[in-house]
Order: structure tokens, then sequence, then C-alpha cells
């Protein structure tokens, strides 16, 4: 299992390989919404161990909007480089990571792939849309952010289908 920034950073990196898809925050946080289900079901286990949370826009995983949230709306480029904080116990002690790909095996590789890959020709919109019209997103949501998005909620609704 992985976090959910490694799965995003090759999410932005494979998206931007393939013509034609462009990748903002918000739709790279319903990718991550549908490959946290399609690993539940395809493989028992879920693809990152970050929680989902139901915002006003879907589904989010917050370390991951904070992470792109620089490019408000816009198109999220290539991940060469990150931030990385060793020590938790020093919050300004940075190091600059190169990002590998090949550190997800790949299996997992190929299962966010396939997901990308069915859900790229959907804007945020579409996207947004889908997911509100999703139980999990619906028991999960209220006025206040914050509420859990959980595996098993995804399960039990994808599992039907």
């Amino acid at each position: 299992m992985y976090d959910a920034l490694t799965i995003a950073r090759y999410i932005v990196n494979y998206s931007n390989k393939i013509d034609d898809v462009w990748l903002s925050n918000l739709k790279l946080q319903k990718l991550l919404y549908f490959c946290q289900a399609y690993f539940l079901l395809d493989k028992g286990l879920p693809c990152f161990r970050d929680t989902i949370e139901a915002w006003d826009f879907g589904p989010v995983v917050p370390a991951v909007y904070h992470e792109f949230k620089r490019f408000g709306a816009g198109w999220i480029p290539p991940v060469k480089q990150y931030y990385h904080k060793p020590d938790p116990k020093k919050p300004f002690d940075f190091v600059t990571m190169d990002f590998d790909e090949t550190s997800i095996d790949k299996k997992t590789r190929k299962l966010v792939e396939d997901v990308v890959d069915n859900f790229k020709d959907y804007n945020n919109v579409a996207l947004t849309t889908l997911a509100h019209g999703q139980e999990p997103w619906k028991r999960a949501f209220s006025s206040s952010m914050g509420n859990t998005i959980t595996n098993e909620s995804l399960v039990d609704y994808f599992s039907k289908d």
C-alpha cells in the first residue's frame, strides 16, 4: 500500500504522457477516489493509506489537495521532484526528492493507468457530478468538511454494479 501523494504523482505524470488529457487538482481528486474503489474491488486492498473526505466538490484526499492547490483550477505539470519532510519533529526541514515512478510496482501502475484511461475523457464537471451521485460521497457529505468516505462504503457501493 502506498501513500496517496505517491499515487497522485504517478497519475499526474501518466496523464501528462497521454495526448489530450488535461489534469487539474479537481480531476486528480476524483481519479484517486476511483483508484481506491478499483483497488478495493480488484485486489481486496486499498491503493493508498490516506483517507478520502467528502468535500463540497466531491471526494478529496487532503494531503494531495494541499500539494497541488498551487495550480488552482489549472493544469498540473509533470512531477520530477517534490519536497519531503524527513523528520516530523522538525517542521521546517525539507529535502528535495526525485520522483521515481518505479517505486510503484508494475501491477499497481497498470491498475492506476486503467483508471486514468477509463476516465480520461471526463471533464471536471462530469467527474464531480458522477461522484456526487454515488452513495459513498452522499452518505459522508455534510456542510462541514472532513467527513471520511470509508473504504467499506466504497466496497459496498461499487460491488453492487
